[in-house]
This record gives C-alpha cells, sequence and structure tokens, in this order.
C-alpha cells in the first residue's frame, strides 16, 4: 500500500522526529564526537563543572553522550515528537518540556548549550535575547554557555540546495531542501520521501530561521550578564558562541 501527502508540517513534528536522527546519520553527523568536543570546550573553561542542561536537545542524541561526562544532565525540548524519541532513547534522563525563549526549571547548571542552531528559531531581536537570558538564569556563577548560531546574513547562500538519501534496514528516505532569503529570515523548504514496509509517504517540513549578525549575539549575552566569545568553524561550520556567566 502506498499513502502519499502534500501535507506542510512545521519544523520538528512528529513526522519529522522518526526520521531525523535516520537522516542526519546518513549525512554524516557524529553527534557522539561532536558532544566529546563540547565537553572538552566546557571543561577549558570550566574544569569542575558537574551538571549540563541541554536545551533545544531534540531526539537526545547529544544528551546520549553528555550524561556519560557530567555528574547530572538534563535536556529541554518543546517538541513532543522528539521528547518522546528523547525519552525512549533516555530512560531515566530529565528533559523537560519548555520553549527556549521562556523557560524556567527552577535550578541552575554548570553548563547549559544549545546546539543546532535552535536558537535561531527565534524569530526577532528580543526573541533573542529573551532566550539567551532564560539560559543565563539557569547558569551557576562561572558556568558556561555555549550557542550554536544559524549563518550571518552575510554568510547565507540565498537559493540553497541540497540532497541526501538515507537507506538501511528495510527504510529508505531521501531529504530535498531549499532556502532562500525573506528580509531579515531564511526561509527552508524540506520535502521527505519515506519508504518502508507500509509503503511510501510524502511531507514537506518549512522551517524559518533568523539571520542574525554577529554582534546581535554578542549583544544578548552582554545583556544577559554574560561575557562572550566567538569561536569560527565549530561542527558545521557555522562557529560557535561561547560565555560565562558574571
Amino acid at each position: 500500500m502506498t499513502a502519499v501527502s502534500d501535507e506542510t508540517t512545521g519544523a520538528y513534528s512528529p513526522e519529522h522526529a522518526e526520521i531525523y536522527d535516520f537522516v542526519h546519520a546518513a549525512r554524516g553527523r557524529d553527534w557522539a564526537a561532536e558532544a566529546e568536543d563540547y565537553h572538552r570546550l566546557i571543561r577549558r573553561w570550566r574544569p569542575d563543572a558537574a551538571s549540563l542542561l541541554d536545551v533545544a536537545c531534540g531526539t537526545g542524541a547529544h544528551l546520549a553522550s553528555f550524561v556519560e561526562h557530567f555528574d547530572r544532565a538534563e535536556g529541554l525540548e518543546l517538541s513532543a515528537g522528539m521528547r518522546e524519541m528523547a525519552g525512549q532513547r533516555l530512560p531515566g534522563v530529565p528533559v523537560h518540556a519548555g520553549d527556549l525563549r521562556e523557560f524556567d526549571l527552577g535550578r541552575t547548571y554548570d553548563a547549559v548549550v544549545c546546539l543546532c542552531f535552535s536558537v535561531a528559531f527565534s524569530h526577532s531581536v528580543a526573541e533573542l535575547r529573551s532566550a539567551v537570558a532564560a539560559m543565563a538564569r539557569h547558569l551557576t556563577p562561572g558556568g558556561v554557555l555555549v550557542i550554536e548560531p544559524w549563518w550571518f546574513p552575510e554568510r547565507f547562500l540565498d537559493g540553497f540546495v541540497s540532497a541526501a538519501l538515507a537507506e538501511a534496514e528495510g527504510r529508505a528516505v531521501s531529504r530535498i531542501s531549499h532556502s532562500v532569503r525573506v528580509g531579515d529570515h531564511s526561509r527552508m523548504t524540506v520535502r521527505y520521501t519515506v519508504a518502508d514496509r507500509a509503503g511510501i509517504r510524502d511531507f514537506t517540513s518549512v522551517e524559518t530561521l533568523s539571520l542574525f549578525t554577529e554582534e546581535q549575539y554578542t549583544d544578548a549575552f552582554a545583556a544577559a550578564g554574560c561575557s562572550v566569545e566567538y569561536q569560527p568553524g565549530g561542527p558545521n561550520g557555522r562557529g560557535l558562541f561561547v560565555g560565562v556567566r558574571r
């Protein structure tokens, strides 16, 4: 039986959550290696860090490694589908429901990370500042905040396209994306085709991400009471912002 749909979904819908790890592993992502790099980076700034909060932790792919490096590691995720996947992967590890722009867990951590450009889902500079402030409030004094940005405006490639195919264990998924600039935002349309024993189905995800400038990120850190340093490169070429709560 074949089921085909032209339905458009939001980013990180249940349909997306189900195939997220499968597709990105095929595209070369190594979450364990990335988490190890983040761990070393945090230790450089805070050698005694014992606790970590992974904001917008998704399916828990990085968190699965963080729990091995910190006495207490927890996640925060807005998407119910992603939280469910993280819970299945990490039974017993707290994965809180919450919006990165406004959350309050009533506790602090020695390190807070927000990876995979999730902070760029903030729709405005005001929302970016709110998100960074919320994360900084969850840091102990001297705690480390690591944020991976989306592309800066001058580095975004308008009209960029990409394609990938993942195939294993009776399932194949194709991913085709097209990104355009709309004012101070990028609009990425991603078309998925999923084939498995149940048949073939299609869905489209539309992700709107803000093209914040480097200065807007650093200003948000300063407003939240954190020092900040931008480090070019990073696991996905967009660099990292590393701050310490004063």
